[in-house]
């Protein structure tokens, strides 16, 4: 006696396991060109409520210069227009990064767009205003030499890492807005003695946060080469041993 059946032994067609397995291991589904394993990578749109914000910033940029230089710059109506179209920049400016990684609209175009809108509705502001002799060049030229720079070096150590916003430089970002939103106006008195204040506040913050980012992308830079190094040594005693 073997203990086999006869008609599984024999090899006929009426053979059948005498168990089923307890349980069968579930099939996970194979991305595919369509079906909800191809959906797991969602493929945002260029035409995105964030990226528009960003367009609509950037084509505020020429609009708000031709406003503030219309009739000579000193037209009290004018600037208030000029002002009008800075602010809505700027709040197009705090919404449109929110709702990005709020709602994973992240694009490429936006990575590179939103910086450059930042920079260049801020750097029309002060250059108008130096040009029209309300602000000093010397301002202008701190704050846009920060500003580019700190942009620069996001992008000389952008290979080992992202630095991050930091709650000064956000806190310098309101202090400019402010700043130059009430040097655009046409203020005078007590609100033009108070602007000149807030702009002293922009300033040294522009300044304390732009050391600290270069001091941030020195670390990050340094801590990047020695994990570079670090993995070209292991990978060479890898590459030593035999096979």
């Amino acid at each position: 006696m073997t203990g086999v059946p006869a008609s599984a032994a024999s090899g006929g067609a009426m053979a059948k396991p005498q168990h089923k397995p307890q349980y069968e291991p579930r099939q996970e589904p194979r991305p595919g060109p369509s079906g909800a394993a191809a959906g797991a990578v969602r493929r945002v749109s260029l035409w995105n409520v964030a990226n528009i914000l960003t367009m609509v910033r950037l084509l505020l940029v020429p609009g708000f210069v031709a406003l503030m230089l219309w009739h000579g710059g000193h037209d009290p109506a004018w600037r208030s227009f000029a002002w009008a179209a800075f602010t809505v920049a700027m709040i197009t400016d705090l919404f449109d990064g929110e709702l990005a990684r709020r709602y994973d609209l992240v694009t490429d175009f936006g990575k590179i767009a939103d910086p450059i809108a930042d920079k260049a509705i801020m750097g029309a502001a002060l250059a108008c205003l130096s040009v029209l002799g309300d602000l000093p060049w010397w301002v202008t030229g701190v704050i846009l030499f920060r500003e580019l720079g700190i942009t620069a070096m996001r992008f000389w150590v952008i290979r080992h890492g992202v630095i991050p916003a930091s709650r000064g430089g956000k806190l310098k970002t309101l202090a400019q807005g402010v700043a130059v939103g009430m040097y655009v106006l046409a203020l005078t008195g007590p609100l033009a003695t108070l602007r000149w204040w807030v702009m002293a506040v922009a300033v040294v913050l522009t300044v304390v946060t732009g050391l600290d980012y270069v001091r941030q992308a020195v670390v990050l830079r340094r801590a990047g080469r020695a994990r570079e190094r670090e993995a070209r040594a292991a990978a060479g005693e890898s590459g030593a041993e035999p096979a």
